[in-house]
């Protein structure tokens, strides 16, 4: 089993929301492929409450997806997880090349880089619309 793992600050919306339906839709399609997320800066986030986003939550409800890790609370990312992965994929460049660089700056110019914005920038119906393009594209290539 191949693994994809997806980056975002703080583990809580993007990454959870892109892991939650690539695993979705990869099982689905009997894919030889499983998705994980990680944060890379989960100190950066101390308004993020509870396991995970109520915006992910309802985007992936409208799909008919049920989060199987809703319950889970957002982790760290480690070096670990970046070595363990088969791709790895950060959400937005500019809010995490940097991070990559600061934390784990080997991996830098190792990842896929997206473009998905944060809350703070895009209504979350823009950038999980978005963000599902970009993971069934992925799925596509990872089939």
């Amino acid at each position: 089993m191949k693994t994809v793992l997806f980056l975002c600050t703080g583990n809580y919306y993007r990454s959870r929301f892109a892991e939650e339906l690539f695993n979705h839709h990869a099982e689905h399609a009997s894919l030889d492929w499983m998705a994980q997320s990680r944060g890379l800066a989960l100190e950066r986030l101390a308004y993020n409450v509870g396991p995970i986003s109520p915006f992910a939550l309802r985007a992936l409800k409208k799909m008919s997806i049920s989060a199987r890790g809703a319950h889970r609370f957002p982790q760290q990312c480690t070096a670990d997880d970046l070595a363990g992965a088969d791709l790895v994929v950060a959400v937005k460049e500019e809010e995490h090349r940097p991070l990559i660089r600061e934390r784990f700056v080997e991996w830098e110019h190792r990842l896929d880089y997206w473009n998905i914005h944060d809350i703070a920038d895009a209504a979350p119906a823009d950038a999980l619309k978005l963000l599902a393009q970009k993971v069934r594209m992925l799925l596509l290539r990872c089939g």
